[in-house]
């Protein structure tokens, strides 16, 4: 779901003014990949610790990207478009409240010694 999102950005910035392409829409792009880039890099580490940075990192910009989108939204940039994908946004800022829930308790349970 977040690279879906990370291409839906591409696609809808490709529409905002030329004067956009190096601003605002280049900070999008960049904030939307590192969603998913995010977590992958989490899975490839190998402390639930260093999991955890990796997820808060992605959540980090999946609230850019939410800032982003209403930021264009604003100024006219996006219509009805935004409104899709800051529900995929949020759903996926859920899921990543979760899973670094999970993370974080079952760093728990390894850390604490068994009977």
């Amino acid at each position: 779901m977040a690279m879906d999102i990370a291409v839906r950005v591409y696609e809808l910035t490709e529409a905002f003014p030329k004067r956009e392409q190096y601003g605002l829409a280049q900070q999008l792009r960049r904030a939307s990949v590192s969603i998913s880039s995010n977590i992958a890099e989490g899975y490839g580490r190998k402390t639930h610790k260093q999991t955890f940075h990796f997820l808060e990192n992605a959540l980090g910009s999946a609230f850019e990207v939410e800032t982003q989108l209403e930021l264009a939204t604003r100024l006219g940039f996006l219509d009805s478009q935004a409104a899709a994908i800051l529900g995929e946004i949020k759903s996926i800022g859920k899921g990543l409240d979760s899973l670094m829930r999970y993370v974080e308790r079952d760093s728990h349970e390894y850390a604490t010694p068994r009977p």
